[in-house]
Order: C-alpha cells, then sequence, then structure tokens
C-alpha cells in the first residue's frame, strides 16, 4: 500500500488542516495509507515577538519546505494566507482548497460588538492589517500584539488580558468556537489578508504526489487567490503586512478589494474594482494593475514606514 506523509504545524487548527486533507485523500483514494507528520517552524518557536519583526516571509512554511526537499514529508498543508507569493525552487502548490467564510471576526466575552467597545479598549491581534482597519474606524481601540495559537488567545481573552481580540472567521468556524465565546461577529468592513479561508497544499512539483492532490484544487478559489496573490507580489509584500486583498468570483466577474497604509490608519491607500474573468491570466493580471496602481499613489513609501512599527 503507498503512504503519503502530511506535513503540519502543532496547533489545534493546523491539525484540523492537515485532518482534512488526510480524510478527504484517504476517501478517494483506498489504496493510500495517509500520515500526519508534526513540524515546529520558526513562527510556532518565537512567541514573544510581533510576528512582524520576525520576518514576514516564510515563518510558518519553511521547515516545511526543507522537509518535502529531502523527501521526509510527501506534502505540506497550509492556511493559504501563511503562504509566500515566491516559492523555494522546486516545490509549489498542488492545490488550493474551497474556501471557508474569508472574513476576520470580533470575539469578545463582555462587549457584542466593535462599536460597543468602551474608549480606550485594548483589542488583541497579531496582524497590522487588522491593526490598520481597526484604526481606521476606531483611533481610540488600543490594539495590542497578541502571539499564540487560537486556544492561548481564547484563554488570555477570557482572563481579561483584552477587551477583545481579532481571528478569521474560517478558523472560528473549523474549531467550533461558537460554544465557547459569547459574542463572534464577522467584521464586513475589514478586507481579509490574500488567500484567507483557503488552504494550500504544497509539494515537489513534478512528482507524482502532485497529480494525486489535484481533485483537491478548487477552481473559483484559485481564480481569487490568484489575483490576491499577484497582488500582493507586486507590491513585494507579504502575510505580515498592512496589506489587504480580497477577490470575489461570482457568474464571471471578479470582485477585488483593496487596502494598504499605516498600522495608526493614517495613511490608507483603498480600491475596489469588478471585471469579467475568463482565465487564471486574467486573474493575475487584475492583481498586478491594482498595485501598479498603488505603487504611483506611493504604496512603497507607505509600507517602508510601516516596516518600523512599533506594536504597544
Amino acid at each position: 500500500m503507498q503512504k503519503l506523509i502530511i506535513g503540519t504545524r502543532g496547533s489545534v487548527l493546523a491539525l484540523w488542516q492537515a485532518n482534512h486533507i488526510k480524510d478527504c485523500l484517504e476517501a478517494q483514494y483506498k489504496d493510500i495509507e495517509v500520515e500526519v507528520k508534526i513540524v515546529k517552524t520558526k513562527g510556532d518557536k518565537i512567541l514573544d515577538v510581533p510576528l512582524a519583526k520576525i520576518g514576514g516571509k516564510g515563518l510558518f512554511t519553511k521547515e516545511l519546505e526543507e522537509l518535502l526537499l529531502k523527501d521526509e514529508i510527501d506534502l505540506a498543508v497550509h492556511s493559504l494566507k501563511d503562504v509566500p507569493v515566491e516559492f523555494v525552487e522546486g516545490l509549489g502548490l498542488a492545490a488550493i482548497t474551497k474556501r471557508e467564510d474569508v472574513r476576520d471576526s470580533f470575539l469578545s466575552f463582555k462587549y457584542a460588538s466593535l462599536e460597543e467597545l468602551p474608549l480606550g479598549a485594548r483589542v488583541g491581534t497579531t496582524s497590522l492589517r487588522r491593526t490598520m482597519q481597526i484604526s481606521a474606524l476606531r483611533e481610540d481601540l488600543e490594539t495590542q500584539s497578541l502571539r499564540g495559537n487560537v486556544q492561548t488567545r481564547l484563554k488570555r481573552l477570557q482572563e481579561g488580558d483584552f477587551d477583545a481580540i481579532i481571528l478569521a472567521q474560517a478558523g472560528v468556524n473549523r474549531l467550533g468556537i461558537h460554544k465557547e465565546v459569547p459574542y463572534i461577529v464577522p467584521l464586513d468592513f475589514m478586507i481579509p489578508a490574500m488567500g484567507q479561508a483557503a488552504l494550500g497544499v504544497e509539494c515537489k512539483k513534478g512528482s507524482k504526489t502532485e497529480s494525486l492532490l489535484q481533485f483537491l484544487n478548487d477552481s473559483k478559489a484559485a481564480f481569487e487567490t490568484t489575483c490576491e496573490r499577484a497582488f500582493v507580489r507586486t507590491l513585494n509584500g507579504g502575510c505580515q503586512v498592512p496589506i489587504g486583498v480580497n477577490a470575489t468570483l461570482e457568474n464571471g466577474i471578479l470582485k477585488v478589494r483593496s487596502i494598504l497604509g499605516l498600522p495608526d490608519g493614517t495613511e490608507i491607500l483603498r480600491e475596489c474594482l469588478e471585471v469579467q474573468v475568463k482565465t487564471l491570466a486574467d486573474c493575475k493580471r487584475i492583481g498586478v494593475q491594482m498595485a501598479q496602481e498603488f505603487l504611483r499613489q506611493g504604496a512603497e513609501k507607505i509600507l517602508q514606514k510601516a516596516q518600523n512599527w512599533e506594536f504597544k
């Protein structure tokens, strides 16, 4: 019997994602045994420093990619938003899965919404992107760095370290957190990170494993995230910079929202457009063009300022 080894981070959410792919593979191929192998990444080991300060690219993927190249694992399952836009030579995405809810979400034990938070309330998040959009809406709120897995973040929220925290709604749904926290509110105003709510399945290019994984690919998610990743690549950004972009494909029309700015919300660029698309190349072109317009408006200088941002 053939065996496939899935590499994954060890958090509860990462294990949910890896086991979801494991279940899909075992249902598709009755003659393949699938094993899940836990790997600690740099982003998992350094928890006392904001992510943006320890390097924004490959924090949660590098160690997994090294094992792929050594053939110690056959595939790696990532949150697509954590996957750098440039790959190590010889590796690539074999599949992008169907997306969960792409929105970010407000969570609190005491307050029913972001609007109901008192003046100066503490909001926990690791993300400069989220910090930027919260600050633009309510400059009085104090956003503070919140590292660790979902369970660690929920524990700190419950213990009163924060009045509210922001998580991806996809993770909330996948882990069934609705039973644990009384107030969970999806934030429609907030533009997500590139690739948010999709899983990226990475392996060696041209390998037998790559062909086995093709059935996992969702064409709608591929169209949307191709645009989003092209946008971020053109800006030379990553998952730890204050950039949000979300593409939605409906009936051949790609609607794209994007945002970029300083974490305190004082300098922000926004764009929204709708374009008919037929191919992945169309989606990539739209992402590039939107980013080029941001660059014409001074995006590079804003991102340089944001690199020196200090979380409280």
